[in-house]
């Protein structure tokens, strides 16, 4: 009986593990991937989140790196999470001033930042550091929420083992959703993406509305660069880059079809499968195929690549997204 009694406990804490690394993968998905929303509900592509989740995650760890001696815990963390969401606003005013004024192809624009950044990340490391390499020491991690963590079953999912992150991805999934379809501003920014014409006929302005929205995803991918970095790599380090994870969170903005319930259902898909590299050993299903853990690292990719040759035909972008507008024209 104690021998059974052990492997349910043992079944139990793997299915926890799964679950807190499902979070910990899906919840930076959901922050750029939202951000890419407001962008493109605003009528301009923005695949430049990679290098945004790239400068955003490479400024905010250096600011740790640099404070780390007389802040830690949750303060520094919050003072390093306002940093990522201004490096990524200031950063995506590019892509912004790109598309908007200039009227550039935002798919080049997107890409030339993308290229941008991690030389910028790695040049700036190795001129301060004199490697490549930004670390830092992890005092963000939470044992337990007093109170919350001892609820039964839900205190080991969800409060235990976990991050502040956590819960400000949540909040900002719920910000998100009532900001893009129950306010105002959402009405505007959604009709700047599909008639930007009719939109500027009722007297708003589709250049200060398309600024905002690529401003918001910047705040957003800065922000989704540290959670990345904190709370999904395993090495206390910054080195780079964020491992194609804004390229995914295309993927998961495109299969949730630009709205926010969607996008939260396909973050937590994308996640569970990514999870899996780090838990599979733990199955003896799957470790018993004695697959290397790259093949697990690769799921969330390739599953992002099968999902959206089944669904890409059936999803519906914002009409006039990546379509630059002249207010001369009609």
């Amino acid at each position: 009986d104690e021998e059974i009694e052990k492997g349910g406990d043992s079944i139990m804490n793997i299915i926890y593990f799964l679950i807190q690394q499902t979070m910990f993968f899906s919840i930076p998905l959901l922050i750029v991937a939202l951000g890419g929303m407001f962008s493109e509900r605003s009528g301009v592509i923005n695949i430049a989140l990679e290098g945004i989740m790239v400068m955003g995650a490479f400024i905010s760890i250096g600011f740790i790196n640099v404070f780390q001696d007389r802040l830690s815990g949750q303060g520094l963390f919050l003072l390093a999470f306002l940093v990522a969401a201004v490096a990524g606003a200031l950063f995506s005013l590019l892509h912004a001033f790109a598309s908007v004024n200039l009227k550039a192809d935002q798919t080049i624009s997107g890409t030339a930042l993308n290229m941008f950044a991690p030389a910028f990340a790695l040049f700036m490391a190795r001129m301060v550091q004199g490697k490549s390499q930004v670390p830092f020491t992890d005092t963000f991690h939470i044992e337990k929420v007093p109170v919350l963590g001892d609820i039964p079953v839900i205190g080991p999912m969800f409060f235990q083992n976990c991050y502040l992150s956590t819960y400000i991805g949540i909040l900002i999934f719920i910000a998100a959703s009532v900001l893009i379809s129950r306010t105002r501003f959402g009405l505007r920014l959604r009709a700047c993406g599909e008639h930007p014409q009719a939109a500027d006929s009722v007297g708003i302005n589709v250049y200060r509305m398309r600024y905002a929205g690529v401003l918001i995803s910047g705040v957003l991918g800065g922000l989704g660069g540290i959670v990345y970095i904190i709370a999904g790599v395993s090495e206390w380090k910054f080195e780079n880059g964020v491992a194609g994870f804004g390229f995914l969170a295309l993927a998961v903005m495109i299969f949730g079809q630009w709205k926010p319930t969607r996008i939260a259902l396909a973050a937590l898909l994308f996640g569970f499968f990514r999870a899996l590299g780090n838990v599979y050993s733990g199955f003896d299903l799957l470790s018993n195929l004695n697959l290397p853990s790259s093949v697990y690292n690769m799921l969330p990719y390739v599953i992002s690549l099968v999902v959206l040759a089944f669904t890409s035909q059936k999803s519906r972008a914002p009409k006039a997204e990546g379509i630059p507008y002249d207010k001369g024209q009609r």
